[in-house]
């Protein structure tokens, strides 16, 4: 999946993990915090967790690559039900240089755009803890919708966590995708790259 500003392509331990490991343990602290692996203090236990992902049968993985710079993050299709219509993005983590920019942006709206435009999804699903405020407001920014908190639902790294719930359905893709593409046009930035409108002000 190819936008202006960023590229998506199905994860490759093997070809993206220098990259990938240096993004995820430079300039962020609590990138790791709410996620149930990581941080990796040695290569070889980010290679092995990169291979499990890559070869999971229950998600399909992407490298986030910055056209320039190369791969900078993760993201996945997660909880794939096709006969029931219904796709979850998840897994995602964006090293420093990319969180909070347009490319970011474009990463999840090209995910949702497949989803729903190529794959005829009619659910479009976000997780995440509840106590993780980055990835609430992400989901609300984005246009998912809360739908409710499933307390105690697991255990990760020793502590409790309970799982806020977020959706888009088909119906409301299409509102969400044209705000997308207005707040994604050249014409929504000044020169010095700032928003002229918020994407929650176009929606």
């Amino acid at each position: 999946m190819s936008g202006e500003r960023v590229r998506l392509e199905p994860l490759d331990p093997a070809a993206h993990g220098a990259a990938l490991y240096a993004a995820g343990h430079d300039g962020d602290p609590e990138l790791w915090t709410y996620l149930a692996e990581g941080p990796f203090a040695a290569r070889g236990d980010f290679d092995a967790y990169l291979a499990h992902r890559a070869a999971a049968g229950d998600e399909e993985c992407f490298t986030v690559l910055d056209p320039e710079t190369g791969p900078a993050g993760l993201a996945a299709y997660m909880r794939i039900f096709e006969a029931h219509g219904s796709i979850e993005i998840g897994g995602i983590w964006f090293g420093a240089s990319l969180q909070r920019t347009p490319a970011a942006t474009e990463a999840i709206f090209l995910l949702a755009r497949r989803a729903f435009d190529e794959l005829g999804y009619r659910r479009l699903e976000w997780k995440c803890n509840a106590a993780n405020a980055r990835s609430r407001r992400a989901a609300e920014r984005f246009g998912f919708v809360y739908e409710g908190t499933h307390r105690q639902a697991m255990v990760l790294k020793g502590h409790n966590r309970d799982t806020a719930w977020f959706s888009v359905t088909d119906g409301e893709w299409p509102a969400v995708r044209a705000a997308f593409e207005r707040w994604l046009a050249p014409g929504n930035f000044d020169a010095d790259g700032r928003q002229r409108a918020s994407l929650g002000t176009l929606r």
